[in-house]
């Protein structure tokens, strides 16, 4: 069973648990987060992960939240021990989600470090492949679609909106490194 996180303090409590968190970031208008809820219903259901707590969050509905952990397309799992995201599944992928989740519920914690453990940052080519795959067609503006902050993301916003198109978008103005490096990536 996948529990709702509703509020901050709901989101708080259960990654600061003893065990193990999944935390499926969704949303109800995209179809391939049903995919995935799916996916983590069926690992529930599993005796060996019986440990494992899994919920979703709407990431719109909660969107400091979304920000915090980078979460810039959905469906995007975070796994998390004791407060700490320890791992991450971007987009529809359920044999590496299930591959991840099974890992890291094999591991025990009188296994890991102590200490925080460093997270691995990501290359500036593979995020950008990650965010231009996240949707058919992804919009790089500045701002977000309902608050546009320069006249050409306003009127490409206006433009697929008006041709009734489905969209993701990322704010480049939060992230100045996926700003300059489209331009020599494209």
């Amino acid at each position: 069973m996948t529990a709702d996180l509703k509020s901050e303090g709901d989101y708080t409590q259960a990654i600061a648990a003893p065990v193990m968190a999944v935390v499926h970031f969704m949303a109800d208008w995209a179809p391939e987060c049903a995919t995935i809820k799916a996916v983590l219903e069926e690992l529930g259901k599993d005796p060996a992960l019986a440990q494992v707590k899994f919920y979703q969050l709407q990431a719109e509905g909660l969107p400091e939240i979304s920000m915090k952990h980078e979460i810039v397309a959905v469906p995007t799992v975070l796994l998390f021990r004791q407060g700490k995201a320890i791992d991450r599944v971007d987009g529809v992928n359920a044999a590496e989600l299930t591959k991840k989740v099974k890992s890291h519920a094999a591991t025990k914690l009188s296994d890991l470090p102590l200490g925080p453990i460093p997270a691995p940052k990501e290359d500036l080519d593979s995020k950008l492949k990650r965010l231009i795959n996240a949707h058919k067609c992804m919009l790089f503006m500045k701002g977000h679609p309902d608050e546009p902050k320069c006249g050409f993301s306003r009127q490409t916003v206006g433009v697929l909106n008006g041709l009734n198109a489905e969209f993701g978008t990322f704010d480049i103005l939060t992230d100045d490194e996926v700003r300059q490096g489209l331009k020599t990536y494209s």
